[in-house]
């Protein structure tokens, strides 16, 4: 079936390959290095179990790796054949609070729009990362082959963005450290003392990872992001829920089977993008979900709050 607009998303998006083909969505890939070489995040007929894999065990191995945001004229390239063949685009990006790409693709458009003013272009700023984005493109496929127009379904993102919950804890509290989201002193404590931090990303307009509140010991950290679910999710038996994880699957399906007690039936688990998952590191499990919207947080105060903590963007 002839699909009425086309969806693009970039990498950090998270969607498994088989959704992303199924779904006829297209994929525009970061780029990341490993010790100075570089490589693509996504790349199409390459299974991203097999990438993501590789790259984690690098990170464990202690590679220097390093990521990028996307150019405007990359936007440019992957938006301009749907153009040419007189096709309408929403494309979505990761939160702009820790990322200047969703700035790259507005210039993107800016540009498109005098080459093709008879075109339809929606540029959305997920305010999330991994399958916080990646929901909300699926969910817009959903829509767009009940028939919905393309500014139907843009109005729809704008009303439900801020519902899309993420929660997530790491495996490894160096990796914050690297990015400077918590100071060295922190780190060395948190590890000795096995505390796990659960972060969630917040309801500013330019959405950041913030913490939520920390735990101690593994397990207590995954039932943390269980009970946020419990807490916050809507319909939790009617939706689809998504579970990344840094090759740590075991950990995911651990989760998996907290959810599904909570009364979850589809749940997605795939490996953590690389892009945000270059700056948390191996042994991140995170989890995505519709629930009440985030911007309500805002006013009330993290739980457990683990030291003082510099907001800052993950991809530079």
């Amino acid at each position: 079936m002839r699909k009425s607009f086309d969806i693009i998303v970039d990498s950090g998006a998270n969607i498994p390959c088989g959704m992303i083909k199924e779904r006829g969505i297209k994929v525009i890939s970061y780029y990341f290095t490993v010790d100075g070489k570089e490589r693509l995040c996504y790349e199409e007929g390459v299974p991203f179990a097999e990438t993501a894999k590789a790259f984690y065990a690098e990170m464990r191995a202690g590679a220097d790796v390093k990521t990028s945001l996307l150019t405007s004229a990359a936007f440019a390239e992957a938006m301009r054949p749907s153009l040419e063949a007189g096709r309408d685009v929403i494309l979505f990006t990761i939160s702009s609070g820790i990322s200047g790409t969703h700035r790259q693709a507005q210039e993107a458009k800016k540009e498109l729009q005098k080459e093709f003013p008879s075109r339809r272009i929606h540029v959305i700023d997920s305010a999330n990362a991994s399958m916080g984005e990646g929901l909300l493109a699926l969910k817009v496929a959903d829509l767009r082959d009940l028939g919905e127009s393309i500014d139907a379904c843009a109005e729809w993102v704008r009303e439900n963005t801020f519902k899309v919950n993420s929660y997530l804890t790491v495996g490894d509290l160096k990796y914050l450290k690297r990015t400077g989201r918590i100071s060295t002193t922190l780190a060395i404590a948190g590890t000795l003392l096995n505390i796990k931090p659960v972060l969630r990303a917040d309801g500013s307009p330019n959405t950041k990872i913030v913490f939520y509140g920390k735990e101690r010991g593994r397990k207590k950290a995954l039932a943390a992001l269980a009970e946020a679910y419990r807490e916050r999710a809507i319909d939790p038996e009617t939706q689809t829920v998504a579970i990344c994880h840094g090759d740590c699957e075991e950990d995911a399906l651990l989760l998996a089977d907290m959810i599904r007690e909570i009364g979850v039936k589809d749940i997605i688990i795939e490996f953590y993008d690389l892009c945000t998952g270059s700056h948390v590191g191996p042994g991140t499990v995170a989890l995505f979900f519709y629930g009440k919207d985030r911007r309500q947080l805002n006013a009330a105060p993290e739980k457990k709050p683990l030291g003082k903590v510099v907001p800052s963007k993950i991809i530079r």
